[in-house]
């Protein structure tokens, strides 16, 4: 089933003085100041000895600063009988590389599947790649890399050896500026199962220099491929610290969404109630809405791991009450927004004017959040994907900004 969710009824119930409503409606309110040797290239060794700032007070960057934890501290900050929600979906090698029959070099990003084997995505250069193309790719180990040489492509005296895959331009898409590229792919195969051999995991642009593995940018509970970017605030856990947490009875649940270009693009409106989120697939099964609501009754915290996780809780209750959902989400977080599910988080570092700063800022406050990066940056902390965490309470809540 496919449905769109739209955005729930907002109510504020944070900020204390309405003149700050303009700027948590500006985008130019989201800004910050970043110096660029904070932006991580490479993830903690081992994953949860990233630094973790806590606020656990209706003041924490108003008149308190913020706790200064390691993330395998975790545990301890946490309370029996919490329960944390974690997105399983799992990054694919969908960054591909090929040509065209002019020899051209192509740089294309998968963002999902609309049919079977046709599936929108970002192709660089795009402006001037008509209805109709083919695109020629190679296998990684034999593929272009260097996409800024604009040299052509072995010629027929040295052809690219096969296997080949290939794909035809069916029509453009407005609202990413994508193509929709059908895929000729063998029968019995998926354009999925080709991916290891074809394609690559897409690293975000900020990070440049970067010596991890794929596997370090995939959580360590991984399991439905389908993003095209990880649950970063996910990348902290290894397997001791979740054997920990439920020695010490803090639950986990499981629910998946899909990372896709809604949740990494930039908000470009300044009015941001007017952004329009490109929909991403969600999955929130009847098994963790139960212990969802076995957890409520008993006085329990739901602890969202990421925001992704949080978009999926929330995106399936936006009929007033959580129920397991499987479809599309396109909903937009931002101070005002009344929560139904989500009493905590555990998040990253985000980029400035984005979504999920501003979904973070629906929380605590605009400001305050602000207050508290400028904090972080002080003391400085990693940010961004590969960057440290940050664990907002439930007893950080109330204060707005």
């Amino acid at each position: 089933m496919k449905q769109k969710l739209v955005q729930g009824n907002l109510k504020d119930t944070s900020r204390p003085q309405a003149k700050d409503f303009a700027l948590d409606c500006s985008v130019a309110g989201y800004d910050y100041e970043l110096p660029p040797e904070l932006i991580a290239q490479n993830p903690a060794v081992p994953r949860d000895s990233s630094r973790l700032l806590v606020v656990d007070s209706p003041t924490t960057g108003i008149e308190v600063a913020s706790l200064h934890h390691i993330f395998h501290d975790l545990p301890g900050l946490l309370r029996s009988g919490d329960l944390l929600i974690m997105n399983n979906t799992r990054v694919i090698p969908a960054r591909l590389y090929g040509h065209k029959s002019t020899g051209a070099k192509i740089q294309v990003l998968l963002l999902e599947e609309r049919q079977h084997n046709c599936w929108l995505a970002l192709v660089k250069p795009g402006k001037s790649f008509k209805l109709g193309a083919k695109i020629i790719f190679e296998p990684r180990e034999l593929g272009i890399r260097d996409y800024k040489d604009s040299s052509p492509v072995p010629s027929p005296q040295s052809p690219v050896p096969s296997p080949q895959l290939t794909a035809t331009v069916l029509e453009t898409d407005a609202a990413t500026g994508g193509r929709l590229l059908q895929f000729d792919v063998p029968e019995g195969k998926t354009l999925v199962q080709l991916l290891e051999v074809f394609g690559e995991v897409p690293l975000p642009p900020y990070i440049t220099t970067s010596e991890a593995s794929d596997e370090q940018y995939q959580t360590v509970y991984a399991k439905q491929p389908g993003a095209i970017a990880a649950p970063t605030a996910g990348l902290h856990f290894t397997p001791e610290l979740l054997e920990k947490l439920r020695d010490r009875k803090i639950n986990q649940a499981f629910v998946t969404l899909h990372v896709g270009v809604g949740t990494f693009r930039p908000v470009e409106v300044e009015d941001v109630t007017t952004h329009q989120m490109h929909e991403e697939w969600i999955e929130v099964p009847a098994a963790t809405v139960e212990q969802i609501r076995a957890t409520k009754a008993v006085g329990g915290r739901i602890i969202a791991v990421g925001t992704t996780a949080v978009r999926a809780l929330e995106g399936a209750a936006q009929s007033g009450n959580l129920q397991p959902f499987c479809g599309k989400t396109d909903l937009f977080i931002y101070p005002g927004y009344q929560w139904r599910v989500v009493d905590g988080l555990i998040t990253n570092f985000h980029l400035p004017r984005s979504s999920l700063l501003m979904l973070v800022s629906a929380l605590i406050g605009r400001q305050r959040l602000l207050n508290i990066y400028n904090e972080a940056i002080a003391s400085g902390y990693r940010f961004y994907s590969f960057g440290d965490a940050m664990l907002i309470l439930p007893s950080a809540e109330g204060v707005g900004s």
